[in-house]
């Protein structure tokens, strides 16, 4: 019975479908009565002149969509119920170009694997040899990548989260983080004018928009969650700009694309720049759909770290274990666990605002140039510390922010999450330790900062801090004090109390130990000159302007 009907799926030659739409091939936009419209159709193959194989694509209306001879059709998956089908153009040396492409989507998932099941043996029985783009076209894979490295309850959580719309407008209610991208783009049309984009994790499709407001020839959205939908709404509602973008739904890991981008544009960043395990999957892209040349939006990470001292910060950690030293809980004797509730607690990063005045020493950072990392260097990232205290204070542990450049053609521009500039949804992250050491004005404080990536989307922390000894014969001295911790990325504590007023201590400077950081910004060897500029605030009123210029 089941060899009956997959026989009968296999002699199937009209498939249903849900929606036929003009695919825009060049800034010239289609005529008005195909600009962004779609409509229910069919698709039919046929034998054409000569016996020769030809695929149709019908409208409702029994208007020829597409009507092609397979030996010039691509056909594409976007999906599990999307496809493209492209009609090569012409050859430029060992580029194919195409000259038209029509997107269609299927009732369902059967409908889909059925057409391409007939699709296949049409080629095989007529033997006709579709040309591969370097990136192939089988969009579904058995495993991707992404699910061999990461656990499927982790995963699901995840798309989940990002498939509400309430998440998505915190983080479009993130002014900074908004205003920036725009800005980025924007200001730099002359990088985007005529290219072809892919928008990596494109959620609400909000950056494929300010791609296309930038002058982009086609912008592919990418986004993997149930937000893909809401996205087709979205960029559908803005028939305009939407004629030039394509939503396609699956991982970066899985789909596959009818043409290289010339840009990249993304926002991986989780906090500490690195949680969600993101930017791998921005580096995956890169390797897979990137031209050799091509620019990533934005093109390079900082971490940033310093040491802090906060006696309110330590002393509310540490008090919140003091549920576990009652000796008679309803006649209980909690006290055997209060160790273990007191590590618990300081296991946990604390993501909140804090006041730069905190800083015991000048930060440093560590550098992630998205163009050239490896996915792999991702996996473990080790950083040694160095610091040199300008107070005497008790350091309670590492406190620790990121910025990104967007290093485009016009304007080099930063996204910055540090203490004392605009807030953003990513805050700032401190991890704090169980046991302070305590230093002297002058004194050096040395460490490492080791993450270890795991399967639930983020990071082990493994911190430790020291005390080296100072003053005169400090070069023959060695280790004072040493504190370690261990800390989970995926389990933060979200401390959003606004940042405290603390008084100036009398061996610290006024100004803020921030502003110190562009002067040891340009101390630091890095491959690219460029990235050393200072970075430029982003303010509001300079994107209000932006905005009202546009």
């Amino acid at each position: 019975m089941e060899d009956s009907v997959a026989m009968q799926k296999r002699k199937q030659r009209e498939f249903a479908l849900a929606s036929v739409s003009e695919l825009c091939s060049s800034l010239i936009p289609p005529p008005p009565s195909e600009a962004g419209s779609s409509s229910p159709g069919i698709a039919r193959f046929a034998s054409g002149d000569g016996s020769l194989p030809e695929l149709q694509i019908l409208r409702e209306s029994n208007q020829v969509a597409l009507n092609v001879d397979l030996r010039a059709a691509q056909i594409f998956r976007l999906g599990p119920v999307q496809s493209v089908c492209m009609v090569e153009g012409s050859d430029a040396g060992k580029q194919t170009s195409y000259s038209r492409g029509v997107a269609i989507q299927f009732r369902n998932e059967e409908d889909s694997e059925a057409f391409h099941c007939v699709y296949q043996q049409w080629k095989k029985e007529f033997n006709v040899q579709g040309s591969n783009l370097p990136n192939g076209t089988n969009a579904i894979t058995s495993k991707s990548k992404f699910d061999e490295k990461i656990e499927s309850s982790s995963a699901k959580m995840y798309f989940h989260y990002y498939g509400q719309l309430l998440h998505q407008q915190n983080m479009l209610q993130d002014y900074v983080r908004t205003g920036t991208y725009y800005a980025a783009v924007i200001e730099n049309r002359a990088d985007f004018m005529g290219r072809v984009v892919v928008d990596v994790g494109a959620g609400s499709g909000i950056l494929s928009l300010f791609a296309a407001q930038a002058g982009a020839k086609h912008v592919y959205a990418v986004e993997a969650s149930e937000m893909a939908e809401y996205a087709r709404k979205l960029i559908a509602g803005n028939p305009i700009l939407g004629q030039r973008i394509t939503v396609i739904k699956g991982k970066v890991e899985d789909v596959e694309l009818p043409e290289k981008a010339d840009i990249l544009i993304s926002e991986p960043m989780g906090t500490l720049l690195v949680n969600e395990r993101m930017l791998e999957s921005y580096v995956i892209a890169r390797d897979r759909f990137l031209t050799p040349h091509g620019k990533m939006f934005p093109s390079v990470g900082r971490i940033h770290m310093a040491p802090f001292s906060d006696e309110y910060l330590f002393v509310e950690i540490a008090n919140k274990a003091l549920f576990w030293q009652q000796q008679n809980y309803f006649g209980v004797d909690l006290t055997p666990l209060h160790g273990t509730a007191f590590q618990g607690y300081f296991s946990q990063p604390v993501v909140d605002a804090f006041d730069p005045r905190l800083l015991v020493a000048p930060p440093s950072f560590h550098v992630i140039d998205f163009n050239k990392i490896k996915e792999e260097e991702l996996y473990e990232i080790d950083i040694p510390l160095r610091f040199i205290s300008t107070v005497g204070a008790r350091v309670h542990g590492l406190a620790c922010w990121f910025d990104v450049l967007f290093n485009g053609s016009t304007v080099q521009r930063w996204l910055t999450t540090a203490p004392g500039s605009p807030t953003t949804h990513w805050y700032q992250l401190r991890c704090v330790l169980s046991q302070p050491i305590y230093v002297m004005a002058g004194q050096e404080i040395t460490g490492r900062l080791h993450l270890i990536a795991h399967n639930a989307q983020s990071y082990t922390i493994y911190l430790t801090l020291s005390a080296k000894m100072w003053g005169p014969g400090a070069e023959q001295g060695g280790i004072l004090q040493t504190s370690s911790c261990k800390l989970d990325l995926k389990e933060p504590y979200y401390r959003m109390s606004q940042p405290q007023v603390y008084p100036v201590s009398q061996d610290q400077q006024p100004q803020s130990l921030i502003q110190t950081q562009d002067v040891n910004i340009q101390s630091q060897d890095l491959d690219e000159a460029e990235l050393m500029q200072q970075p430029s605030p982003n303010s509001c009123a300079q994107i209000d302007s932006l905005m009202q210029n546009a």
